[in-house]
């Protein structure tokens, strides 16, 4: 039961993590700049994620599918608004 309980609650924050980068499109939009900003960073957690999802697709964990798909979706944004902004 303890184990369940925290495994959804792992996923769940899993989930807030993967939008918390909407945060950071958020201030470049009100900034209108992409200042500070490391895009090659950004690159790299992409690819990490996608890392991450092909292991949970192969593994059948949704769990780890589900955040990881949010987080590459919510990352290609945020590195296309930077980059807008270049």
């Amino acid at each position: 039961m303890v184990s369940t309980a925290l495994g959804v609650t792992a996923a769940t924050w899993a989930v807030v993590m993967a939008v918390a980068p909407a945060l950071q499109i958020r201030q470049m939009l009100r900034r209108r700049s992409s200042d500070g900003l490391s895009v090659g960073y950004l690159l790299v957690l992409v690819v990490g994620f996608v890392l991450w999802i092909a292991y949970g697709l192969a593994s059948g964990d949704l769990p780890l599918v589900v955040p990881n798909s949010v987080a590459v979706v919510v990352m290609a944004a945020t590195v296309a608004v930077a980059l807008r902004f270049r």
